[in-house]
């Protein structure tokens, strides 16, 4: 069931933010984890990418990171590309933040609604099982709309 946010409440949360940290972000064009960031990238916010695997090396004019508690800039959304079951795995690296982050973004066929209540409870707003960029372009918010 995708995520009953309001399409006021994600174009709030798409407008507010400038910082997106990419969990599970990827240098392969084809996947939704490289291609969804870099359209945003390309829409003005800062990616910042999350992957042990590409640390060393430099996505979206940043460098990789391992975990999200490496980063050093307040970040308004992390936005999630790992599977419902990697997701209690990472919630410690999520809470390792400083400062939290204002949202978790779980993309389109992500959900994980134990997690989201965990995020919710410490203010965290959590938007599930949605694209970032399609709700982007569905709210008329991108430059190639």
């Amino acid at each position: 069931m995708p995520d009953p946010s309001s399409a006021a409440e994600v174009r709030d949360l798409l407008a507010s933010a400038r910082h997106v940290a990419v969990l599970g972000a990827h240098s392969t064009r084809e996947r939704p984890a490289f291609y969804v960031p870099d359209y945003m990238h390309a829409q003005g916010y800062e990616i910042y990418p999350v992957n042990p695997v590409g640390v060393g090396q430099t996505w979206w004019g940043r460098p990789v990171v391992a975990t999200l508690a490496e980063l050093k800039t307040p970040i308004d959304v992390v936005d999630v590309f790992r599977r419902p079951d990697q997701l209690p795995a990472h919630l410690d690296d999520l809470l390792d933040m400083d400062p939290l982050p204002k949202a978790v973004w779980l993309q389109l066929g992500i959900r994980h609604d134990e997690i989201a209540a965990q995020l919710r409870d410490l203010g965290i707003r959590v938007i599930q099982d949605r694209c970032m960029l399609a709700d982007h372009r569905l709210l008329g918010m991108g430059a190639f709309c």
